[in-house]
């Protein structure tokens, strides 16, 4: 039977109850901000660099191109959003393969408090690219008949990321749940490997999805980065 996690008080402080949500969510946080501190602690730029600097010059290079491709933007304007959705989940579900953390966001109310940044996200990266009139347009475009359904499609768009990651995030459990227990000496380890593979590219999807609605208002100049200007 798959836990919800809302309902489990790991403790109190006072009157407050933290939930196991909270709790790993906060675990999953105190990891990344120690293992960045750690890893960024002593950068170097010559050309002998520790394992971990290479780890997050290569994570963090494929993030900037992958919103670039996506956004056709500065990837720099993104990359805190993207960056931050990418690693959390991505860092969750590696840690599921420790016997006693539960995934925070198996929990409805991790995925809906993504949605609702992304949501938050759209009309302030709109406004940063294009202005006020700017971004009110696209409501309007192509035609202001559309303005209701175009409304609509923020929202729905946007707080259906919420839904599509917390389905397949509680639905591995689920299934990781029976299969244990029909043979548990036999499918852990296969199903560990094929939970990590999917809760990556569901990381991966999340992130990418999430540009595709922050960066729907183009910038008014478009981007040029350096690599086109050497080219040139």
């Amino acid at each position: 039977m798959i836990e919800v996690l809302d309902n489990i008080i790991i403790f109190k402080l006072g009157s407050f109850g933290v939930n196991a949500t909270l709790f790993y969510s906060w675990i999953v946080m105190a990891v990344l901000v120690i293992g960045s501190w750690l890893i960024t602690r002593r950068l170097k730029t010559t050309i002998e660099v520790s394992k971990f600097q290479t780890l997050l010059e290569m994570i963090i290079t494929t993030i900037r191109d992958q919103i670039h491709e996506v956004s056709g933007d500065n990837p720099a304007k993104y990359l805190p959003i993207m960056g931050t959705f990418f690693l959390f989940i991505a860092t969750t579900n590696l840690m599921t393969i420790i016997p006693w953390f539960k995934a925070p966001t198996a929990s409805l109310s991790t995925t809906l408090a993504f949605s609702i940044c992304v949501f938050c996200a759209i009309p302030y990266y709109g406004i940063k690219n294009a202005g006020i009139k700017g971004y009110l347009k696209k409501f309007i475009d192509p035609s202001p008949i559309m303005l209701p359904l175009n409304i609509l499609s923020d929202f729905s768009s946007t707080f259906s990321l919420a839904f599509r990651l917390y389905g397949n995030m509680l639905s591995g459990a689920v299934i990781a749940s029976v299969l244990m227990m029909l043979a548990p000496f036999l499918i852990p380890i296969p199903m560990q490997i094929l939970g990590l593979v999917t809760g990556m590219i569901q990381a991966y999807i999340f992130a990418l999805l999430a540009i595709v609605y922050v960066s729907s208002v183009a910038p008014t100049e478009p981007y040029v980065s350096q690599n086109d200007t050497k080219g040139n």
